[in-house]
Formats: C-alpha cells, structure tokens, sequence
C-alpha cells in the first residue's frame, strides 16, 4: 500500500519561494506520473501540475505556468514542486497524488503567502 507524505510549506512573503517534497512509501512510484493538486480556503480543489513518468513530460496550470516547477527523483521515490514568485493567491493546502489506481492522496502541506 502506497503513502504519500507531503512537507516543506509554511509561512512566505508574496515574491517568495518554497519547495515542496512529497515522499512515496510502500511501493516504487517511478512507472506512474504524479500530480500536485491545492486546495484554497472556501475554494474547490485545483489541480496544479503533473510530471509524467520518467519526468519527461511536465503540464501546469495557467494560474501557476513560469512561477512553479515539478520533479521528480525515482531514486528516492520522490517528487517536488519548487514554487517561486509566489502571490497571496497561491494560499493554499497542497497535495500531492498518484494513480496507481486507485488514486492515492497525502495529507497535505500549508503553504500560506503573506502580502
């Protein structure tokens, strides 16, 4: 059974930068790609970007395409987002995921951006 353990949020000012690392246990998640999704106070969730397996392939969403960055590390079962030019907008708890199936989500990680 796969666990997804996500960390590196916290407190930034707008312009910042953060560096968010989700970490697989349970089960080598290099044949699948994996996806960063946020969800925002009294918003719906927003998928956030995808890095295909292999890392060759990476997609994001408009609202974050130029500021954020997603790898991955097959090596250490690992995947991140680095996160810059960050707005109060990009608020939000994230999550990393993996469609194995069935889709397997962390717990989340707060990032708060401050203005």
């Amino acid at each position: 059974q796969v666990q997804l353990v996500e960390s590196g949020g916290g407190v930034v000012e707008a312009g910042g930068s953060l560096r968010l690392s989700c970490v697989a246990s349970g089960r080598n998640v290099s044949d699948y790609s994996m996806d960063w999704f946020r969800r925002a106070p009294g918003k719906e969730r927003e998928w956030v970007a995808q890095i295909s397996r292999g890392g060759g392939v990476t997609h994001y969403a408009d609202s974050v395409k130029g500021r954020f960055d997603i790898s991955r590390d097959d090596a250490k079962n690992t995947v991140y987002l680095q996160m810059n030019s960050l707005k109060p907008d990009d608020t939000a708890v994230y999550y990393c995921t993996v469609a194995l199936p069935p889709t397997v989500w962390g717990q989340g990680t707060q990032v708060t951006v401050s203005s």
